[in-house]
This record gives C-alpha cells, structure tokens and sequence, in this order.
C-alpha cells in the first residue's frame, strides 16, 4: 500500500480554508460595509490645530446634546469635492464638525472659500494621527456622534447617491429619533 505524503495533502486543504474563507466573506450582512471598532465608543480626542480664521473643533463640542457629524477630508481628495455639496445640506439641519487630513492649509482654505464651508467647527491632522485613532481608512469618511460624544455610526467613503440615501440617510435618522 502506498503512503500519503503530507505534502500531497497540504494543497486541497489550503484549497478548502481559502474557499470557506471566501464564502464567508460573501455571506456576510454587507459584505461593502467595512466595520468599524469605534462603533459604541467614546469618540478620539481631536487634533487642537485648526485652520487660520476658523473656530477650533474641541472634544467639549463632541459632548455637546444633539446628534453632530464628523468628517475627515481634504481638498485634494476627489471623493471628498464630489459629497461637499451634501455636507453643505447636512450643515443646515445639524452641526458637521471637519477634519482636514494631511492636506496644505493653503489649499484647504481656498477649497472652502470657493466651494462654501459646511463646517461649524474645525480640526487639521497634517501628520494623519487623529485619523488613525478614529480608524479613519482614507477620506472621506463621516462619523453620526450622540449627546455624550459616542460614536454611533462610521461611513467610509462620499456620502452621495444610493449609499448615501440607502445606508447613511437611515443611520442618522435613527441617531436623530433617539436624541430625541
């Protein structure tokens, strides 16, 4: 009787924790939806820089009562040029505090003066290290904070189109009936 080398095993075996892997993944609720461990936690602290002529966003105004968005941007961001026109809707209704990431202040003023300011209040991260404490993956990325400063939802990418109406829109009506 011959015998089985182990290395002829190995490969269908790695064959078969690859495919349940894959499979999982594909089952997942969303299988879009990155998920966040910031969900339920007590936002970051947020950078104590701002840009010039701007009010500084501080931790006090995340504890703030009411429901506020956070947003992590940049003007050289594509993504982040397509949502601002939301962002700017967004702020009529309720506050909308921004980060701007790694990004030179000179081009992130002339951004906002030319496309209009959404934000109440503001931060910079030139190094990136808020947006790592936050979990930020890459801009835009917008966060629904309660009363109490916890982080209630993470939404990475542009808020526009079917997401935004499908996935965001219903998180923070959500956020908004249970502040109230």
């Amino acid at each position: 009787m011959a015998r089985l080398s182990p290395l002829m095993i190995l490969p269908p075996v790695a064959f078969a924790a690859l495919a349940a892997t894959f499979l999982w993944g594909m089952n997942r609720d969303d299988p879009g939806v990155l998920p966040s461990t910031m969900i339920g936690r007590e936002a970051p602290a947020v950078p104590q820089t701002t840009l010039p002529g701007k009010t500084q966003l501080t931790d006090a105004m995340l504890r703030e009562p009411g429901v506020k968005l956070v947003n992590f941007w940049a003007s050289w961001c594509p993504p982040c040029r397509a949502e601002h026109p939301t962002l700017m809707a967004l702020s009529e209704q309720l506050p909308v505090h921004g980060i701007d990431l790694k990004d030179p202040e000179a081009n992130a003023l002339s951004f906002l003066q030319d496309d209009g300011d959404p934000f109440a209040a503001h931060a910079t991260d030139p190094r990136g290290r808020a947006a790592i404490d936050w979990g930020v993956t890459a801009p835009p990325e917008t966060f629904i904070v309660n009363g109490e400063g916890q982080i209630l939802y993470r939404f990475a990418g542009p808020l526009i189109r079917e997401d935004y109406e499908n996935r965001f829109l219903p998180e923070l009506q959500r956020a908004l009936e249970a502040a109230n």
